[in-house]
């Protein structure tokens, strides 16, 4: 996963100065940050979507300093979702037409790095960033017999869920990634961005890759 997330990086990197240096127009400036709205497509152990924001100061005229705010809505990892499974077995054994669902969606905040890429001639800024933080996750299973939900009446059948399928927890989260952001009109920009996320829960970590547009405008 994190060879694939280099891979696509420098891929984005690449086609960024490349498609820049095929433009004849003036040279993309920075200016003295950003901020953008955030839509993306996340994929890992599931396929979902995140929302969110992000904002950024210019430091140098190649390195910005940002900050990345999401939600993504389903980040279950194999771990949850083999729980939730044992718990509609144990539940089969007195009960007919068992069924669950599992989620687990994942709130960030992020700091770090953005290093800009301006090439001469183009209004393309291709960029990579780095940036760390803290996400919270929410463990959410729910479980129906004939239909109707009876999680919160689990106990009735003497079953007690852990914290594996209820509460959540907070931890430690790495992201890289990079894209290539273009000004369509005055301040306003496009972001086209690709973001790996790596949180080190306890039992097994969550990736999650991000891929999407942000729309905002340069200050």
């Amino acid at each position: 996963m994190f060879r694939n997330m280099l891979m696509t990086v420098a891929a984005l990197a690449t086609f960024g100065v490349t498609a820049a240096r095929a433009q004849g127009v003036s040279t993309s400036d920075p200016g003295k940050g950003y901020a953008e709205i955030v839509a993306q497509s996340a994929f890992g152990n599931v396929t979902s979507q995140n929302y969110g924001a992000e904002f950024g100061f210019t430091v140098t005229p190649t390195v910005q300093v940002f900050f990345e705010v999401g939600h993504t809505l389903n980040v279950a990892t194999d771990a949850i979702s083999s729980s939730a499974q044992t718990i509609a077995s144990a539940l089969s054994q007195t009960q007919s037409n068992v069924g669950y669902s599992v989620k687990q969606p994942l709130t960030f905040g992020v700091g770090g790095v953005r290093y800009l890429i301006p090439v001469s001639g183009s209004k393309l800024l291709p960029y990579v960033i780095g940036g760390f933080g803290v996400a919270k996750a929410s463990n959410d299973a729910s479980f129906t017999v004939s239909g109707s939900d009876v999680t919160s009446s689990l106990s009735q059948y003497g079953i007690v869920l852990g914290s594996d399928l209820s509460g959540g927890f907070t931890k430690p989260m790495v992201t890289f990634g990079g894209g290539v952001s273009y000004p369509v009109w005055e301040s306003l920009i496009l972001d086209f961005q690709f973001r790996y996320g790596h949180v080190f829960a306890e039992g097994e970590s969550i990736n999650s890759s991000r891929a999407g547009v942000g729309v905002g405008f340069r200050f």
